[in-house]
């Protein structure tokens, strides 16, 4: 793949593992030996099975015939939000569990934001039988209350985070320390594809069932392999990663991410990475971040607890300035009015992380043939209590 990592686990000047000393033989073990474990054949049976059998996959492939009618062209959406625990998160958890068992690790770490993530991990420990610690920033836990209980129902420890503005990016400084200070029987499952070599590479690896069922997904409606478009929201970027992944070296398929612009790039109140950040170092990898002048990393906002980071995974910093995917900035506003858009539309809520990729829809003109692939990363549930304060708000009924 012309955008695969290179040994040193950097895409173009993105990527690498800037880690402590502390750190070492960990990452040099997962390193040395997460390809050989996830190309056996043993590790391939088990998660092929637990994917189908467990997560309920492959995930439906589903035309949305209003939504088509609506925007024109022929949109399909990757019903991601339909796979248990209600997002694409839980194939990175089954699969780096796999790998922590083979490892002989006895605890999990993981940090989340909207809490997709830490219940797909505290899902995946008790299936396991594995102890489980989540980091989540308090902000995010006040906000997402029900995945906190989801989590704590499962087994799992929730720590919450007090440093910074309390959200994601604090969540995953917890659990690096925590590593760092549990080296030996501890296995940290990062929820994107972001942190240092071999994370970035290995969470895409595990996502790329997406659009790898996408494919013969599509063959199977529309006879052909390849979507004209394929739509995706970002934060740190696994869901994108894995709807974009077997479709990056097919330059006539556009890939487009949407990054969370909060309240605007023109104020201080957004997480759009790309529209406003440079290159630097966060969480033991090179990318583009959200910085000042002085190098130190700003605080993101976004209505979407999931995008509400102040970097983005090394492979979108590189397609990004390969000018392979495009990637534009969605407001809360407009991620909002998506939300019920598709809600009335087609009788889907989406999560607000997957409502901004569906806001796109008012930016773009389709042709009546395009072929057009929206990941719906994650449910609406989580974030019912956001979407209930805007209708009451608004008065709407």
């Amino acid at each position: 793949m012309k955008y695969e990592v290179d040994k040193k686990g950097f895409y173009g000047e993105f990527g690498g593992a800037y880690i402590p000393e502390a750190m070492y033989p960990n990452i040099e073990e997962l390193k040395n030996r997460y390809l050989d474990i996830m190309s056996g054949s043993s590790f391939q049976k088990e998660f092929q099975d637990l994917l189908r059998d467990y997560v309920g996959r492959p995930s439906p492939l589903y035309y949305a015939r209003r939504l088509s009618e609506h925007y024109g062209g022929r949109i399909y959406l990757k019903r991601e939000d339909l796979n248990h625990t209600g997002s694409h998160k839980v194939n990175n958890t089954i699969g780096q569990i796999l790998i922590a068992k083979r490892l002989r690790k006895t605890r999990i770490i993981a940090e989340t934001g909207a809490g997709q993530h830490g219940v797909a991990t505290a899902t995946v420990c008790a299936l396991m039988g594995l102890k489980c610690v989540v980091y989540m920033g308090a902000v995010d836990v006040a906000r997402q209350a029900p995945n906190v209980l989801r989590m704590k129902m499962l087994g799992a420890e929730v720590i919450p985070v007090e440093s910074g503005n309390k959200t994601l990016k604090d969540a995953t400084n917890g659990a690096l320390r925590d590593w760092i200070n549990n080296p030996l029987d501890t296995h940290y499952i990062i929820g994107s594809v972001v942190g240092p070599h071999p994370y970035p590479d290995m969470v895409a690896r595990l996502q790329s069932v997406i659009s790898e069922e996408i494919k013969w997904q599509l063959m199977e409606h529309e006879g052909r392999e390849n979507p004209d478009y394929v739509l995706a929201c970002v934060g740190g970027g696994s869901n994108a990663a894995g709807v974009f992944y077997h479709f990056l070296d097919n330059p006539e398929v556009k890939l487009i991410g949407t990054e969370a612009a909060g309240l605007g790039v023109d104020t201080h109140e957004t997480a759009a990475t790309l529209a406003t950040g440079s290159p630097g170092v966060l969480h033991s990898c090179r990318t583009m971040l959200m910085q000042n002048e002085d190098g130190q990393i700003t605080e993101p906002y976004s209505i979407s607890a999931g995008l509400d980071y102040p970097g983005i995974g090394p492979l979108h910093s590189q397609l990004f300035k390969s000018g392979r995917a495009k990637y534009e900035s969605i407001t809360d506003q407009e991620a909002l009015d998506a939300a019920f858009k598709l809600t009335r539309l087609e009788g889907i809520i989406p999560a607000l992380e997957s409502a901004h990729a569906f806001a796109l829809l008012e930016k773009m003109k389709f042709q009546e043939n395009d072929v057009v692939v929206i990941n719906v990363s994650g449910r609406g549930d989580k974030d019912m209590q956001t979407y209930i304060d805007v209708m009451q708000k608004n008065k709407m009924d």
